[in-house]
């Protein structure tokens, strides 16, 4: 912030009583004012499950599952389960300078409308988010249509997705439980150059920590691969 340079000649008065002002409090990070969190902020105090780039809470009667793609075996997502509801959860590395979630937005409704499904944007809770009926696999060879959620939060340098489903569309009471989840992650970006839409790297948590239901499962509508663009700091 620039301030304007005080003329020599006129003396600074000084502030009276009801001019000072009490000290300011930390920031809150810009859009996101109740998180999801970047883990340079000051995030609330929680217990959180340490998953490598991301740090997802816990909640009393929540199971967090822990996805891995069928070919290699790797941790694409977070699953929290709670009441019927799910939030599947998954953290891209973004541009430095713009974030990618309307980008995206526009891509998924195209997308699902292409495949036969339906979708519209709408403003929710959480900002804009794309509210969508389509197939899903529930059973080897055996669709459903299914409603889902999908919601998103540009952070610096990290976009965090989250897909909604079951009673997390449903139920108002749910529903809520699972979106304060989602605004106590914790992304941890970290510093190494990646291309745009990439997957942060996801671990399965330390023996120590309370292990989580791990499920060999692809994640639901997963992101297009962008432009190979390496991104240097």
């Amino acid at each position: 912030m620039f301030k304007r340079r005080r003329e020599a000649e006129v003396p600074p008065e000084e502030p009276s009583a009801d001019q000072v002002s009490a000290p300011a409090e930390a920031e809150a990070p810009v859009g996101r004012p109740d998180g999801p969190w970047d883990e340079s902020e000051d995030a609330p105090e929680q217990t959180r499950l340490d998953l490598g780039s991301m740090r997802v809470p816990g909640k009393p009667g929540m199971e967090i599952r822990v996805d891995l793609d069928q070919p290699g075996g790797q941790v694409v997502s977070a699953t929290c389960v709670l009441r019927e509801g799910g939030l599947q959860l998954q953290p891209y590395a973004a541009p430095k300078r713009s974030g990618i979630w309307d980008e995206v937005r526009a891509e998924l409704l195209d997308g699902i409308v292409a495949g036969g499904g339906s979708a519209q944007e709408r403003d929710g809770s959480l900002g804009r988010e794309v509210l969508a009926s389509l197939d899903v696999d529930v059973a080897p060879g055996q669709k459903a249509r299914q409603q889902v959620r999908f919601v998103g939060v540009d952070g610096p340098r990290w976009f965090l997705r989250a897909v909604l489903t079951g009673a997390a569309v449903t139920d108002d009471d749910v529903r809520a439980e699972l979106e304060e989840v989602f605004r106590g992650v914790v992304v941890v970006r970290g510093g190494e150059p990646r291309s745009p839409r990439e997957l942060l790297p996801l671990r399965l948590p330390d023996q120590e920590e309370a292990a989580p239901v791990v499920e060999e499962r692809p994640s639901l509508e997963p992101f297009r691969r962008g432009p190979e663009i390496t991104e240097v700091r």
